[in-house]
């Protein structure tokens, strides 16, 4: 086992809480989106959890599998795949009825040039889907952009603060959150509303893009001049536990990490680790899109993986040359166009 293969073993497997939480959630788990970038790697975790707890259930991964070879790697590790485009009403009434869905399916990407694709996907579709998994409990993924922007001093956005979203993609996403709500009143059905902002893993995000920019030597914006992040695995373990969480009406929560963290600040840390000045274009403004999730730590406590770790491991796995996504996150965007 390689440098990058022992990081990932070590930073990608299931804590004793989630595995002691897999034998309380009850059936099956359905992975609606699980071809995109947290797909895979929630299923793979969910299924070491059923593995380590002994107990008797699947996983199921359901996506087009448009990219080659990722259902065929998720089929190798046990866990069931179905091709179906979910977006094709037919297609989404012949999956089977399950117990528990994470619901991951969106876009965001492109959206600033494809307006009435990003609201099928982000609004209609989550109709249909409540209808379809009604007597589910389901985890419905969305996002911190249904915030407004808060002042950094602030501490962020409490699941209490007014949704006030910016630009069209953050519009869709909080049409998804209402969609779903809608259908919980009518049938009653448990959900959670887990807004995430931002998720770190070894192939992108937030701190990928930083420690990208000072090792080119290139100008960092500041303009948007604060972030939260919280590393992919702890939120993809927070995303299964929820499952026991999901209340009607639907409950909203926050997923990100305790710190509002300065863009300077990191990338400085990367600086040092680098050996390397970083450069800055812009100037900090007093408001960014920033959560709070106090009420997360409450249920499942704080992030096993820390800030300083999360760093250490972006700045191995780059320098290591390990594989990455190059789907930047616009987490400097102000107006709300992705």
């Amino acid at each position: 086992m390689n440098g990058i293969e022992s990081l990932e073993e070590k930073w990608l497997s299931p804590s004793d809480a989630l595995i002691e939480d897999m034998k309380r959630i009850k059936g099956d788990i359905m992975v609606l989106g699980a071809g995109g970038k947290i797909g895979p790697s929630i299923c793979r975790l969910a299924k070491q959890a059923i593995d380590r707890a002994g107990v008797d259930k699947h996983v199921i991964a359901v996506s087009r599998f448009s990219e080659e070879g990722v259902a065929a790697e998720l089929n190798a590790d046990g866990i069931e795949t179905i091709s179906a485009n979910i977006l094709d009403d037919p297609q989404l009434k012949n999956l089977p009825e399950v117990e528990n869905v994470l619901y991951l399916a969106g876009t965001k990407f492109g959206t600033s040039s494809n307006e009435p694709y990003t609201w099928a996907m982000n609004t209609y579709l989550p109709g249909r889907v409540a209808e379809k998994f009604r007597k589910s409990k389901i985890v419905v993924y969305s996002t911190g952009n249904v915030y407004p922007f808060t002042p950094v001093n602030s501490g962020g956005a409490t699941e209490d603060m007014r949704a006030d979203p910016v630009g069209e993609y953050g519009q869709s996403c909080l049409g998804r959150e209402r969609l779903f709500q809608y259908f919980s009143s009518v049938y009653g059905t448990p959900l959670l509303i887990y807004r995430l902002n931002y998720a770190i893993d070894f192939r992108y995000g937030v701190l990928l893009e930083i420690a990208k920019s000072v090792l080119a030597q290139k100008p960092i914006n500041v303009n948007m001049g604060h972030v939260n992040v919280i590393w992919q695995g702890d939120a993809n373990e927070m995303a299964i536990r929820s499952l026991l969480h999901c209340e009607a009406p639907a409950k909203l929560l926050n997923i990100t990490g305790p710190e509002t963290v300065p863009l300077r600040w990191l990338a400085k840390e990367f600086g040092k680790i680098f050996q390397v000045e970083p450069q800055f274009v812009g100037e900090e403004q007093p408001t960014a899109l920033l959560s709070n999730a106090a009420e997360s730590f409450r249920l499942f406590g704080y992030p096993r993986t820390t800030l300083k770790e999360m760093i250490g491991i972006t700045a191995q796995w780059l320098l290591e040359g390990g594989k990455t996504i190059n789907k930047p996150t616009h987490f400097q965007e102000r107006k709300g166009q992705f």
